[in-house]
């Protein structure tokens, strides 16, 4: 997650379309909220928790500038990668506020996941 001032956050989560809702409408308090870190910048998938937290690990122990370039790699123009995730929701200037219930959608399918499973030969 970042910053349109430029700070990163890394976390891990098993749910991140959940996790980045409550990065991007301040659901808790913390570093994200405190820095405005609520643009999903980069992200990637395991199917293996263990190997998921070894990454995270070892992603926050990364200089910045090695951060950068990790992002940069995929996303070279910092887009928000889920930028279109809540369209039933409203920036109300600061990115907090949530639209009226009548613009939410009616259907009830199921959340999104961003997990994918790895086939391995």
């Amino acid at each position: 997650m970042g910053s349109l001032s430029g700070t990163l956050y890394i976390g891990f989560t098993g749910n991140l379309h959940k996790r980045v809702f409550e990065h991007r409408f301040h659901q808790m308090e913390g570093f994200t909220s405190k820095y405005g870190a609520e643009r999903l910048l980069y992200w990637a998938s395991y199917d293996d928790v263990h190997m998921a937290i070894a990454r995270e690990k070892q992603l926050k122990g990364w200089s910045r500038a090695k951060k950068v370039a990790l992002i940069e790699s995929r996303n070279p123009h910092w887009l928000d990668l889920a930028k279109e995730w809540y369209p039933w929701m409203e920036s109300g200037g600061d990115g907090r506020d949530a639209s009226t219930a009548e613009n939410r959608p009616l259907d009830d399918s199921p959340p999104l996941s961003m997990t994918e499973t790895k086939v391995r030969s």
